[in-house]
């Protein structure tokens, strides 16, 4: 019952029974593969497990694979795992522990289970070699001990990127040595906002914490040894507050008495950082600082929801502008992009930014620069035609702090509705694109946005089991089969089970998982539509000519190192050219109205909650988003049946782009 589904699996006849004298047998660069397998099967079996020569259980390279593609032969009497590179032999355990009893997750000795793995013959890699989660531990603090189980839950499902959101208005998370009141000051806040509406009150509790860079190394190096890769974002222009809070040097001019503390409340806040020189030096130092503690070829700079009004107002940042040469703020924000770009480029990495980057233009981007399209698919158009590497993560698809049904009880209610089935049907690659500029679609991610999450237990409630169809989607090759994911789904929530994920039940939230009387900000189709278009007609209407160029994807010489020398991480899958259900215009809503801002007439006010919302969707069958490139599933006659599945509000906005009671927040 494997999920994500492999590429191809033939069911023999008989099983392979773990015991006592069970050995490993690897190369010795294969000890981060050995000692994770045999830490996963120690605890619930209480065997051994120990490695030597002649061992049941063999791991070895075959460069004949996919980095990231392995093959899995189960006999009666032996196993073999081969893959391409140590990720492919990583997914390689991966499956063959799904294949043993659920009970196999269990951390303590489980008695009474036989602990067999069904014969069977896998060949299998993935579609798509960007295949991400995005964690936001900005609004909501992620102790670093559930990062670190989130990370496990990523390697289960096949997920190679987490993107990890570290530094918004509402706290910077990350230690920077040269900057301490980064942490001192702008890691804690003294309330948040409880609810999503403009109404919404404080809870009157204080809310921090950050990670050291030991926290940080320790967080990559975990992800690493489990063929995960990690994107850190350290947001700005906007999304600044918190280090403005620390360092009021880089803000905009306001009166002396006037103090701003670290932001508490949810949306798209007005006050973002000056352009001066000395700022764009301060965030170059912070990433020089970041670029030591992640190995990642991509770093996250954000450059979303900047709002401009201030850059309008402020008479420095006129004659800066003046300065530069520049004719607009839209040009302005470019400028300051372009120069973390080059800054990024100079040193080997990659510029990583939300769709927003490319207002303005991308004739101040590098080659390298990659863009995440979340406000729908606009972004991934552009950024594609243009020659720029994309990420696809519409808020529509695949964020997941949207609600789960239009039920009255789902909790913190925000977005339009977003089932386990339209997730399932994501397709990173906009039907829009010719074959040529689809390959500069890398894959897609889910996006985790915790303003109403505070807590790793809200967390499990909405990313899972949604996670879970999102890697298939990214993973699998062929065909989907909608009814068939649903029946190795059930199966694999008792792994989830067995884990301790407190996932969402089919039947809806639990009567814990509810949050009574929390005012949410539902939103319709229509409603999200009519704030978004607008907004991505600045970047799928005016985008300049790039610097990028060619056909091929712009991952060049980074090749299949996303891990550096620990591990290779396959980037061999090209992406298909095939259609996707996206809309090419988008809102998302995870975000209340602002207070006390006028609404601008440019961009559509979205109503207050009500009682009621629209959802266009439901848990139904999910039609198959591409051909099969060859047929699957190969199973003799008189196989198992059951083995035959194996397988927000901000204070202000009245910028043209970021005004009226703003819906989202990425």
């Amino acid at each position: 019952m494997l999920l994500p589904r492999p590429s191809a699996l033939t069911i023999g006849e008989g099983a392979f029974e773990l015991s006592r004298i069970t050995r490993i047998t690897a190369p010795a660069e294969l000890a981060g593969a050995t000692s994770w397998l045999q830490n996963a099967l120690r605890p619930a079996t209480g065997f051994p497990v120990e490695t030597g020569p002649n061992g049941a259980i063999v791991l070895e390279w075959n460069p004949e694979l996919e980095p990231e593609g392995y093959t899995l032969e189960v006999t009666p009497v032996d196993i073999r795992i081969s893959g391409g590179g140590p990720a492919g032999v990583f997914y390689g355990c991966q499956s063959l522990v799904q294949l043993l009893p659920p009970q196999i997750y269990r951390r303590g000795r489980v008695l009474g289970v036989a602990w067999t793995v069904p014969v069977v013959s896998i060949q299998d890699a993935p579609r798509f070699r960007w295949r991400g989660a995005m964690l936001d531990v900005a609004r909501h603090f992620m102790p670093k001990h559930d990062v670190l189980r989130f990370i496990d839950l990523m390697a289960m499902h096949r997920l190679n990127t987490l993107h990890l959101h570290l530094t918004d208005d509402q706290g910077w998370r990350v230690e920077v040595k040269k900057y301490p009141k980064l942490t001192e000051v702008g890691s804690w806040r003294r309330e948040s906002q409880l609810g999503a509406a403009s109404y919404s009150r404080g809870d009157s509790r204080p809310h921090g914490g950050f990670y050291t860079q030991d926290d940080l190394r320790e967080i990559v190096g975990y992800a690493t040894d489990r063929a995960i890769n990690v994107v850190p974002e350290i947001d700005s222009p906007g999304h600044t507050q918190a280090a403005i809070a620390a360092y009021p040097e880089l803000g905009l001019a306001r009166e002396e008495s006037e103090s701003l503390g670290v932001w508490t409340r949810w949306g798209i806040d007005d006050n973002v950082i000056n352009l001066e020189e000395s700022t764009v030096d301060f965030f170059t130092d912070v990433l020089d600082e970041v670029m030591e503690i992640f190995p990642s070829p991509f770093i996250g700079v954000g450059g979303d929801e900047c709002p401009k009004n201030g850059w309008r107002l402020d008479e420095r940042t006129q004659r800066r502008k003046e300065e530069l040469g520049l004719d607009n703020e839209d040009e302005l924000q470019a400028w300051f992009i372009g120069r973390l770009d080059d800054h990024l480029s100079r040193r080997g990495r990659r510029l990583f930014g939300w769709d927003e980057i490319l207002e303005g233009g991308t004739k101040k981007l590098g080659t390298g620069a990659t863009v995440a399209s979340w406000r729908g698919m606009a972004g991934a158009v552009a950024a594609a035609k243009a020659g720029h590497d994309v990420v696809s993560c519409p808020d529509d698809q695949v964020y997941l702090d949207y609600r789960q049904s239009d039920r009255t009880e789902e909790p913190i209610p925000v977005g339009t509705v977003l089932t386990i089935s339209d997730v399932y049907r994501f397709d990173p690659v906009p039907q829009e694109l010719t074959p040529e500029e689809a390959v500069h679609v890398l894959g897609g991610q889910g996006n985790i946005w915790t303003e109403h999450m505070d807590s790793p237990r809200t967390v499990d409630y909405f990313a899972f089991p949604r996670l879970s169809a999102l890697a298939e989607a990214l993973w699998f090759d062929g065909e989907r089969d909608y009814d068939d994911f649903l029946f190795r789904l059930d199966q694999h929530l008792l792994r989830l089970d067995a884990i301790g994920v407190e996932y969402r039940h089919s039947s809806g939230p639990l009567p814990w998982q509810q949050r009574p009387g929390v005012t949410g900000r539902a939103q319709t189709p229509q409603q999200r539509a009519s704030y978004f278009n607008p907004l991505t007609a600045k970047i799928s209407g005016e985008v300049g000519t790039s610097t990028a160029g060619g056909s091929g994807s712009l991952l060049g010489d980074f090749g299949a190192s996303w891990l550096g020398s620990s591990a290779t991480q396959g980037l061999g899958s090209s992406s298909s050219s095939s259609s996707s259900s996206a809309s090419t215009s988008g809102l998302g809503a995870s975000s209340a109205p602002g207070l006390g801002a006028s609404a601008s007439t440019e961009t559509p006010a979205v109503p207050e909650p009500s009682e009621s919302s629209d959802s266009t969707d439901s848990e139904d069958s999910a039609p198959s988003s591409r051909p099969a490139k060859s047929s699957r599933w190969a199973r003799p006659s008189g196989s198992s049946g059951l083995l035959g599945s194996l397988g927000f509000s901000r204070s202000s906005k009245s910028d043209d782009d970021q005004n009226g009671d703003d819906p989202s927040d990425r």
